[in-house]
């Protein structure tokens, strides 16, 4: 089944946004989820266990270096862009 995900990662307690967002992006493009990133969240798109693999993947790689909030949404319902 596909789905489309909007994903808003949010470090906490230490300065410095872009690294570990790029961090979590280049992972879930290394594990072949491409996403449309905007100002406030990401936007991916693809099989549903792909996505929440690469998603559960990205997140823990992050998460090992520091403390993070993961917000995500998914649809099977949403037409993709």
């Amino acid at each position: 089944m596909m789905v489309q995900a909007e994903v808003s990662l949010y470090p906490l307690g230490q300065g410095g946004l872009q690294e570990p967002i790029a961090a979590f992006v280049d992972e879930l493009n290394r594990r072949g989820i491409e996403g449309s990133i905007g100002p406030m969240s990401t936007r991916l798109s693809g099989e549903v266990t792909e996505v929440f693999e690469a998603m559960g993947a990205a997140f823990a790689q992050v998460a090992d270096q520091r403390g993070v909030v993961l917000v995500v949404k998914v649809s099977n319902a949403c037409p993709a862009t």
